[in-house]
């Protein structure tokens, strides 16, 4: 993969967003016959409820968008397959089926999706994957650069054992799903910053990315290494951040190692102000939903330039080379920033935050 570069202050690791692209920086389309008008339909395909993040912002911003794009005549409809690959095999069968015109895949299971991607070319009917690269003949990638993201997690935990970083620290890895290319590439940029440094004591891949697999095999390492020898945890995401907080309360654990996140979850960020977390990985789901939008109505509206314009990069999947891609980049989100990143960006409100419980967390941040 050809991925984006980017030039950040290692002492920082709040990384400036990739610009998004715009739709008339090439040039101007109004001199194209569109292929369709506005009376379109996107089909949204999202892998998995676990993660919140789906139902609560990319779908809503990637509904908003397409409206907005076609004067309120497109149309968008929704499918969660719930972690379940067959769910999502019948989900894209039925807009198949229906003829939408268009549709955004974040697949559940990147390699046995193929067959469905290919019965949709097929058909006529462009597939644009979503945050996760899916396999098959795929039209464009709209995701986020992937081993950034790890890169920036390892990064963090060598970063909260300070001066103190050693060798002989044991860290354990809490990884995401196999079925997820994603998570092989936040687990490779994780590996870039802490090979050489720490000791990776332990390391799990998690089926469907579940926080009670999570739990689970931290418990494992527990119990195999000792509480008092685990230096920080490197989780892939913030919902297994939790099953292994969960694991470390339940062995007597009263202060936290450092353990990363992703995703930046309500909850998340709220252990992040007390101390039990000490990041997650900010993914700015405007840029990257509101760029997929795009990509889709300019695709099937036949508006080659503005398309071009949002996939100028290239990536590579295990099927086909050179995907028309944009790469999104993200923000190591602490307790220092969260003011500056999900409460500027309108994800969440200072009050949906500082509910009872974190008012004095919240306070000693100055979020008010």
């Amino acid at each position: 993969m050809r991925r984006i570069a980017i030039s950040v202050a290692a002492s920082s690791l709040a990384l400036p967003l990739a610009a998004c692209g715009v739709l008339n920086s090439s040039g101007s389309s109004a001199e194209e016959t569109p292929a369709k008008g506005n009376d379109i339909t996107v089909g949204v395909l999202m892998p998995e409820k676990t993660n919140t993040r789906y139902a609560e912002f990319d779908y809503p911003i990637i509904k908003s968008t397409v409206s907005e794009l076609t004067s309120g005549k497109g149309k968008s409809e929704y499918a969660n397959a719930s972690g379940d690959a067959k769910i999502q095999d019948g989900q894209m069968q039925k807009m198949i089926d229906s003829k939408v015109d268009v549709i955004l895949l974040d697949a559940v299971d990147s390699h046995l999706i193929l067959p469905m991607v290919k019965k949709a070319k097929a058909a006529g009917i462009p597939v644009i994957a979503y945050d996760r690269l899916a396999e098959g003949p795929i039209d464009a990638y709209i995701s986020f650069d992937n081993e950034l993201v790890g890169e920036v997690q390892g990064r963090s935990l060598v970063e909260a054992l300070g001066g103190n970083v050693d060798t002989s620290d044991k860290i354990v890895m809490i990884n995401g799903s196999p079925t997820d290319p994603n998570a092989g590439q936040f687990k490779a940029g994780a590996l870039s910053e802490l090979q050489g440094k720490v000791t990776i004591s332990e390391s799990y891949d998690t089926k469907a990315w579940s926080p009670e697999v999570a739990q689970a095999s931290m418990t494992k390492a527990i119990d195999k290494l000792g509480k008092g020898n685990i230096a920080a945890v490197y989780s892939a995401n913030d919902a297994m951040a939790g099953g292994a907080i969960k694991a470390l309360q339940a062995a007597g654990v009263t202060t936290m190692p450092p353990i990363t996140g992703q995703d930046a979850e309500l909850s998340a960020v709220q252990r992040i102000l007390t101390g039990e977390q000490y990041m997650s990985v900010y993914k700015p789901y405007p840029d990257e939903a509101e760029a997929a939008a795009k990509a889709a109505v300019s695709l099937i509206q036949g508006h080659d330039i503005e398309f071009d314009s949002l996939t100028r990069d290239t990536v590579d999947s295990p099927t086909n080379k050179k995907i028309p891609a944009q790469l999104v980049s993200v923000v190591a989100l602490t307790k220092d920033n969260i003011k500056s990143t999900v409460v500027a960006d309108g994800i969440y409100k200072v009050s949906d935050i500082c509910t009872t419980k974190f008012k004095s967390a919240c306070a000693a941040q100055g979020l008010k």
